[in-house]
């Protein structure tokens, strides 16, 4: 079945900003980096997507919400295609997602990637800041939250938790 003429590469991009992440409903897959890229090869659309880490359950509702918006759409000749190499960075979510995961109440990372390790390595991690009040005053109460690319936090200053998108 030939690919709809109206449908490119750029259209299908289009398309999936439709596609939120199920964990974080505030932030398209685009947004926050797992949406790698559209390729379109012999009359067949690849979509290719990378897990933010490699063992998330989203990625099954991710691909069956790609799905959905392309069957929706009239495209039927594509595949979803799932690498985990080279792996999922922060680095690789927009600004925009940044400052949607900060509004949304979640402390979005501050750091790239090598920064942040460097950091670690060398155990001078900057403080996390709370995305409610702005303060530096804050503990890590969990390093792990309501998934596992996220670390609970407490703001001693206006006294919320908070989460944190790790940096990694």
């Amino acid at each position: 079945m030939p690919v709809p003429a109206q449908h490119t590469e750029q259209s299908i991009l289009q398309l999936l900003d439709a596609v939120f992440d199920p964990e974080v409903p505030v932030l398209t897959i685009a947004e926050l980096g797992v949406l790698r890229k559209v390729t379109l090869l012999d009359n067949v659309f690849n979509i290719v997507i990378t897990p933010t880490y490699s063992g998330c359950p989203a990625m099954q509702t991710i691909a069956a919400d790609i799905t959905a918006v392309m069957e929706t759409n009239g495209v039927f000749n594509f595949k979803i295609t799932t690498i985990i190499a080279p792996p999922w960075t922060t680095d690789w979510m927009s600004d925009t997602a940044k400052q949607k995961l900060k509004a949304y109440g979640i402390a979005p990372p501050t750091n790239t990637t090598a920064n942040h390790l460097a950091s670690i390595l060398n155990r001078k991690k900057s403080p996390t800041t709370c995305p409610f009040c702005n303060a530096t005053d804050t503990k890590l109460t969990s390093a792990f939250g309501s998934t596992a690319c996220k670390a609970l936090h407490y703001c001693n200053h206006c006294q919320q938790p908070f989460e944190e998108f790790k940096c990694h």
